[in-house]
């Protein structure tokens, strides 16, 4: 998020930098304000061919619920922070279910057909009590059921899975004690034991007692951005065999990082085998924790991560891995403040990334603010495609900007074979599921099995909105899940290749990313016309390699590592 007023830097006499006091006194190129509330220019013919992809489901898979912003207007940094949500199957069903986190938590079981039973009460989601906000997700002491932790303001709570029945709050009995301002979370093997380890990001030092709460813009109070407040420490907790963690922050230089952590991804993003630790951080330098094997070195600078391509920093929210090319290489995305772009960083190997968002149109082609974002291929072409949940940071924003809004529209961009992102929100998604949204967290899974790409958006003042993926003629595709034994029980930090066709499509097992949300852990892969897989070559993060010949498309594949 961005800040809302500057001291001390630019006079407030100057009326050229009006529009622009709202969002910072940093020196990156700003749109005119009237730009934040419309991007129909960049919206191309109808790619659908015959119908929208996504419809919203919401209310016919019977979800019901509502997120409020709590106190009174006009609200605070902390109270337009937004919330998480995740995909997740938790008792094994083979069906994806639904986690909403907020102050008041909800679980909804998935029947695999598209409809939902709200099962909260009787999985004890409903007993927790805190101030909740986003989530990680996996199978921490290998039983093979999938455990949550919660992020939290002042809280956080880890909930052992206990066998797909309920959940139990085992926090503090594992050593995992409350965080000032927890946002996103993740959970990796970072040293490769076997055991899922927890990283936790850390936002800002703010509380009730904190000056200031709000500041004034224009002669209209309203929430302060990031720099008025010094960062929150983040925390990277080491799991073990007997399911309890160490605080390893600092021995770990975990520590060693620029602060205000919103968005945080894990990937080997080198082939290394090491799973390494991207933070898109609020107005300060992103940070690239590289594994070393017993600590971590702070690469964001040096790899090109940390800043845009024309050297500033940004309000970093939502980030995610993928090979966006299909170059064999993982690349990052990151969710960032109106005006900016939305920085798409290739990589481009011996550890070094460019930022290509200006020639692949994502800048300045999203004027909002985004926080939600996650690859993904929706239309099984092969090439991951890219959705984003929008919406500002001040409730408030239109008594400043008259042509801004609060509530703002998700956005679909669709990957023209690696070479460009086209914008096809208002022909992909239809009316009710693009309409204006506080948009915080989002979360990607295929919850009916039919091998197509569904999406769950937090509207952090009203309802979720689920996204079905209809579209038509799409390509075909595997679905790949993972069970691992020497490596961790959910296959989390695996890289998945996949020749089909005579290319090559890389894709890794994670549930992270996106912002202070989780994601369905199994892998997909697009796969156009293509209908048999010549290989499929999973690399674990034990070092082991399995490789399965001649796999057909369009069913589902569980490997195992033994």
């Amino acid at each position: 998020m961005r800040p809302t007023y500057c001291v001390g830097v630019f006079s407030f006499a100057v009326t050229l930098l009006i529009s622009s006091l709202l969002i910072g006194c940093d020196n990156s190129a700003q749109g005119k304000a009237g730009e934040a509330t419309t991007s129909k220019a960049n919206q191309p013919e109808d790619t659908s061919a015959g119908g929208n992809a996504f419809r919203d489901v919401t209310k016919e898979a019977g979800i019901s619920y509502t997120w409020t912003a709590p106190g009174k207007r006009p609200l605070n940094i902390l109270q337009t922070i937004g919330n998480g949500c995740a995909f997740l199957d938790y008792d094994n069903d083979g069906n994806l279910d639904i986690l909403l986190v907020g102050p008041k938590m909800a679980l909804y079981k998935g029947d695999g057909t598209g409809k939902f039973t709200d099962v909260s009460q009787e999985t004890g989601m409903s007993a927790l009590q805190g101030y909740f906000l986003g989530c990680a997700v996996g199978d921490y002491n290998n039983d093979g059921f999938v455990d949550i932790y919660l992020t939290a303001y002042r809280g956080g709570a880890l909930l052992q899975n206990q066998s797909g029945k309920a959940f139990t709050d085992v926090s503090k009995s594992a050593g995992i004690p409350p965080q000032q301002w927890g946002t996103s979370a993740s959970f990796a093997d970072i040293n490769g034991d076997g055991y899922l380890d927890l990283f936790v990001g850390n936002y800002v030092i703010f509380g009730p007692d904190t000056d200031p709460q709000l500041c004034d813009n224009q002669g209209v109070k309203t929430s302060c951005g990031p720099r008025f407040y010094k960062p929150e420490q983040s925390a990277f907790f080491m799991g073990s065999a007997t399911g309890k963690f160490t605080d390893v922050t600092k021995q770990w230089k975990a520590h060693m990082v620029e602060g205000k952590a919103l968005g945080i991804a894990v990937a080997d993003y080198d082939g290394s085998g090491k799973q390494h630790i991207a933070i898109a951080n609020d107005e300060m330098p992103g940070d690239l924790l590289q594994n070393k094997g017993q600590g971590f070195e702070n690469v964001g600078k040096m790899s090109g991560t940390a800043y845009d391509d024309a050297g500033n920093v940004h309000g970093g929210m939502g980030i995610d891995w993928g090979d966006y090319d299909n170059d064999g290489k993982t690349d990052l995305v990151v969710g960032t403040f109106q005006n900016e772009p939305k920085n798409i960083y290739h990589n481009d190997g011996e550890g070094l990334f460019t930022d290509r968002s200006a020639m692949l149109g994502m800048a300045p082609a999203t004027p909002w603010v985004t926080f939600g974002i996650k690859w993904l291929d929706y239309d099984n072409d092969g090439f991951l495609d890219v959705l984003l949940a929008n919406g500002h940071v001040q409730d408030n924003i239109a008594e400043i900007e008259k042509t801004n809004t609060y509530r703002q529209m998700p956005q679909l961009f669709r990957n023209e074979a690696g070479e460009r992102f086209t914008e096809v929100t208002t022909t992909a998604i239809d009316e009710s599921g693009r309409r204006p949204i506080v948009g915080r967290g989002l979360a990607i899974g295929d919850y009916d099995n039919d091998g197509k790409m569904d999406a769950l958006l937090v509207d952090s003042e009203g309802s979720p909105v689920l996204l079905h993926n209809e579209t038509p003629n799409t390509g075909n595709w595997l679905s790949v899940k993972l069970v691992g034994s020497k490596s961790n029980k959910d296959g989390i930090g695996a890289r998945v290749e996949v020749m089909a066709g005579g290319k090559t499509y890389l894709r890794h097992c994670t549930t992270d990313g996106s912002y202070m949300s989780a994601s369905d852990k199994r892998v997909h892969i697009g796969l156009g016309s293509v209908s048999l897989c010549e290989m499929v070559t999973v690399h674990w993060s034990s070092g082991k390699k399995t490789v399965i010949k001649e796999v057909p498309t369009n069913k589902p594949l569980t490997v195992e590592e033994n």
